[in-house]
């Protein structure tokens, strides 16, 4: 698509930050400043750049979104980075909110499903100058056992029920911030690992695609 004239990325970035993030509790400074600077309009199609940094979610093609930037937010404060963290991430998707934890945590590990979406995330990624990432296609459900335990898991895809498999890839102290319940409505949950035993904390109401898996759902 042409347009006319430019677009100000830089001032929608900013109004998205105070209007959709600030302005609805968002409150880490780290979370802020990385929605700040991370470009979304370049995780999406170029057709779909003038609702970049709209309050939605975006098709980024095979049946997956970009998620609301709101929803990028919550999911990162409610890990509660410091800075130094290893982090996985269950559904790279666009390469989005892969940027925005990759800005926040030490070391991230992002697992996607869909071969292209992989690719075209992973290319995205590297070019903006992201080393900090690990990447991997497969069953997003399963983890990545060999690089456990983490500080803390984000999925990014509804499951019917926190996997088993993720829970006890957390270190002790761990958090898994995950959406669960019905194919086309969840709940997201915060989950904190004590022990063998897991604090949950209901953060918000959600819709996301489903996680399509071994410890989720059947594919269609």
């Amino acid at each position: 698509m042409a347009f006319s004239e430019p677009i100000d990325f830089t001032s929608l970035r900013v109004k998205m930050v105070n209007d959709q993030i600030i302005a609805r509790g968002i409150k880490d400074r780290q979370v802020i400043a990385a929605m700040e600077k991370v470009p979304r309009h370049l995780f999406i199609s170029e057709s779909l750049w003038h609702y970049a940094y709209d309050d939605c979610p975006l098709p980024i093609g095979e049946g997956q979104t970009i998620s609301q930037p709101y929803m990028v937010a919550i999911m990162t404060q409610s890990l509660e980075l410091k800075g130094g963290e290893r982090v996985l991430e269950i559904g790279t998707g666009s390469g989005y909110q892969a940027a925005v934890l990759a800005e926040v945590a030490r070391e991230l590990f992002t697992i996607e499903r869909i071969p292209v979406l992989a690719e075209r995330a992973r290319k995205v990624l590297l070019e903006l100058g992201y080393t900090n990432i690990s990447f991997r296609t497969g069953d997003g459900s399963r983890g990545w056992p060999e690089e456990a335990p983490f500080d803390g898991i984000i999925v990014t895809a509804g499951a019917p029920e926190v996997p088993r498999s993720l829970k006890f890839q957390l270190r002790e102290g761990g958090r898994l911030v995950i959406p669960t319940g019905p194919r086309y409505t969840q709940t997201l949950y915060k989950l904190t690992r004590r022990g063998d035993h897991f604090v949950e904390e209901d953060i918000t109401g959600c819709v996301f695609v489903p996680l399509v898996g071994d410890f989720g759902w059947e594919e269609g």
